[in-house]
């Protein structure tokens, strides 16, 4: 069977153990569970225990990704970790998860696009696998957002959990794969989420430590409203691409930063939520992790068989957003994913 298309074929997740949940936030800034529940439809997250750093969850939501696709690591030729929250600024946490699975000569890079950075990710990686340039890459999406979080703000922390979700992308049958895609930036409206100290442009020292600098800002309300104008409409931009409509779609993946705007999604397309994808109540917002680990707790749940089109589609930092179509190739319908073969 011809193989020129690309797409999933096995996915892990990595969360750590310790929850914080509503109960504890709202003892700590006399707030009400209710009140952070109506606001975000988030009741707990995972927060990563002192000793786990970003690359110990990649690295575990990793291994899970190459069973379930059942490759092997020198099948890997690229690795990419899309994160804000790396073990270090440099080398790359792809390079650590790289070392410790034993893949050999791959070309590892991170990428930095926060919430959309799985779904650019995933384009890479596919085009990687097109193009001959690699026969299969390690896609993670893997955030400790617990450590940039300001511990004193409210508004942050009751948002933000930790976690992995990792993906083999590799050769599918024509047809199957990624079908189609939307993305862009704003990079004039940066400023709306941001983690202003630590690069070039404001190095970190006593100063900025003092003033906080060093961890992630949010307006809110800005990100919230670009956030209601573009995910529907990045979504119906791809699909448009492939003349679908969004009945077409059994399933819609989205990032899970809040339920308001997962469900101002539904009504746009004129869906109702069942065809969304939400976990965040038992999650929080994960950042590039957020897709990934819905994608797998979705095909573990066995709401996706062959044949079917989802959406993935995000939105974050930059501003940024990204929509991808794929049409799902079930592992075993046919030789193609078999070790050993050629793309």
């Amino acid at each position: 069977m011809m193989t020129t298309g690309a797409g999933i074929l096995g996915t892990g997740v990595c969360l750590p153990e310790q929850l914080l949940t509503n109960e504890e936030l709202a003892s700590r800034f006399g707030i009400t569970t209710e009140w952070i529940f109506e606001r975000t439809g988030i009741r707990q997250r995972h927060i990563a225990a002192p000793h786990q750093a970003c690359s110990d969850l990649a690295i575990v939501a990793a291994r899970r990704a190459l069973a379930a696709a059942d490759t092997l690591p020198e099948e890997i030729g690229m690795v990419i970790v899309s994160t804000i929250s790396g073990d270090y600024p440099s080398p790359a946490t792809a390079a650590l998860v790289q070392g410790a699975l034993g893949i050999p000569g791959a070309i590892c890079f991170d990428l930095s696009a926060a919430c959309s950075g799985f779904v650019y990710g995933l384009v890479v990686g596919c085009h990687a696998v097109t193009c001959g340039f690699s026969r299969k890459v390690l896609l993670i999406g893997a955030e400790v957002l617990s450590r940039i979080v300001n511990p004193d703000d409210c508004d942050s922390v009751i948002l933000f959990g930790d976690g992995a979700g990792a993906a083999v992308i590799g050769p599918v049958p024509d047809g199957f794969g990624l079908l189609a895609t939307d993305a862009g930036t704003i990079g004039s409206e940066h400023e709306a989420i941001m983690v202003p100290a630590g690069g070039s442009r404001l190095p970190l020292s006593a100063e900025v430590l003092a003033d906080q600098l060093q961890y992630v800002r949010m307006d809110g309300n800005q990100v919230f409203v670009f956030a209601m104008r573009i995910l529907g409409n990045s979504a119906m931009r791809a699909m448009n691409k492939r003349g679908l409509t969004p009945t077409d779609i059994a399933l819609f993946v989205p990032h899970q930063a809040n339920r308001r705007i997962i469900e101002a999604a539904a009504g746009r397309l004129d869906l109702p939520l069942e065809r969304f994808v939400v976990n965040l109540e038992r999650i929080g917002n994960t950042s590039s992790a957020s897709i990934p680990i819905a994608l797998d707790e979705t095909i573990r749940t066995g709401r996706i068989v062959h044949g079917d089109h989802l959406m993935l589609t995000g939105f974050g930092a930059g501003v940024s957003w990204g929509s991808a179509l794929l049409r799902w190739h079930s592992p075993g319908s046919d030789q193609i994913h078999t070790k050993g073969d050629e793309p």
